[in-house]
C-alpha cells in the first residue's frame, strides 16, 4: 500500500535498537537452515514460543530485558518518508494499526510497541534474531522485527517484495497482540497438528491482518488525513503471496523434509490466504478461528 505523502506519523510507537548485523545483510543460517527450524516448530512469522521453556525463570528474575539503548526513528515524520524507507513504512503502519484496533477492541491496550533492530536484540521472551524471525512477545507486549527479514521472505521463500507484503508481516504480528487482549492466546499450548491451538492462533492473526488491510485507507492521523491510499488488486496479491510463502506445507517442501500436517504450527498456504481473505471481506468479527470445527479451518 502507498502512504499519502502529507500524513503525519507518530514516532512514539516504534523504537530502534542497536545490535550486531546490518540492514539488508545476509541472514544468519541461510534460507534452508531457517526453513528447517520452521519445519521443526520455530515460530517464524508468529509468536516466539521456543524461549517459553524458560519463561517462568525469566519472569521470576524480572524478565530478560534488553539493556540496549532504544530511540525513536529519525526522519520518519510523514507519509513521504514512509514511501521512501522501509523502517519508516513500518512506523507508519504501526501508527495506523494502533488507531484501527483502538476502535475495534473494547479493552484495547496499545500500542503494541514495535522494536526494530539490526541482527539481534533481547526480548522478555528471549533472544530476537534472524533465526527467530519477526514475532510478538506477550510478556512485554512488543513486536520484534528486523527489516532484513523481508529480503529473506522474497529471496528464499518466493514472496513478493511489495509494500503490502511487508505490511502484512507487521499486521499479522499485531494480530497476535489482539489475540492476547481478547484471551485467545492464553488457551494455546505446545501441541502441533492441523487443528491445533497454535494453527488456530496463526490463522486468526492472518484474519486480523486482512481486516486491517480492508480498512487501512480509512484510518487517519490527527489532522484527518488517511494514512494509506486505497489498496489495489496487485497489492492484495502481494499480501497473499507473503501469506502463502509462510504456510507450513510450503516451508516443509522448501526444506525437503516432506509435508506432515501433524507437525503444522501455522497452517497451510491455502489456509493462511483464505483466512486473510476472510478478514479482508468480512472484518474482525469473522476471525473466530477457535470457534470453528477442524474441517472448517
Amino acid at each position: 500500500m502507498t502512504f499519502n505523502d502529507n500524513v503525519r506519523i507518530d514516532p512514539g510507537k516504534v523504537s530502534k535498537r542497536g545490535g550486531r548485523g546490518r540492514r539488508g545483510g545476509m541472514i544468519a543460517g541461510g534460507g534452508i537452515g531457517i526453513a528447517l527450524l520452521l519445519a521443526l516448530g520455530s515460530q517464524l512469522l508468529g509468536i516466539n514460543l521456543m524461549p517459553f521453556q524458560s519463561t517462568a525463570e525469566q519472569m521470576l528474575g524480572g524478565g530478560a530485558v534488553s539493556e540496549e539503548q532504544a530511540a525513536e526513528l529519525e526522519g520518519c515524520a510523514t507519509g513521504a518518508d514512509a514511501n521512501r524507507d522501509v523502517e519508516c513504512a513500518m512506523n507508519g503502519a504501526a501508527d495506523s494499526l494502533d488507531r484501527y484496533w483502538a476502535e475495534q477492541v473494547g479493552n484495547y491496550r496499545g500500542p503494541a510497541p514495535l522494536a526494530l533492530y539490526d541482527g539481534q536484540t533481547q526480548s522478555a521472551c528471549g533472544a530476537a534474531s534472524a533465526a527467530t524471525g519477526p514475532f510478538y512477545c506477550p510478556a512485554d507486549e512488543t513486536i520484534y522485527l528486523d527489516v532484513a527479514f523481508f529480503d529473506t521472505l522474497s529471496r528464499d521463500y518466493g514472496a513478493s517484495d511489495g509494500s503490502l507484503a511487508q505490511m502484512y508481516v507487521l499486521a499479522h504480528e499485531w494480530g497476535h497482540h489482539i489475540s492476547n487482549l481478547i484471551g485467545s492466546l492464553q488457551g494455546v499450548g505446545r501441541e502441533t497438528g492441523p487443528a491445533s491451538g497454535s494453527v488456530r492462533l496463526e490463522l486468526q492473526a492472518d484474519c486480523f491482518a486482512g481486516a486491517w488491510v480492508q480498512n487501512a485507507s480509512t484510518v487517519a492521523d490527527d489532522q484527518g488525513v488517511p494514512f494509506l491510499k486505497p489498496v489495489t488488486r496487485e497489492q492484495i496479491a502481494d499480501a497473499m503471496s507473503a501469506a502463502a510463502a509462510v504456510g507450513d506445507d510450503r516451508i516443509m517442501e522448501s526444506a525437503g523434509v516432506g509435508v506432515n500436517p501433524e507437525r503444522f504450527t501455522h497452517g497451510s498456504s491455502e489456509q493462511r490466504q483464505r483466512w486473510f481473505q476472510t478478514g479482508y471481506e468480512q472484518g474482525p468479527t469473522a476471525c473466530g478461528t477457535f470457534d470453528v470445527a477442524a474441517a472448517d479451518l
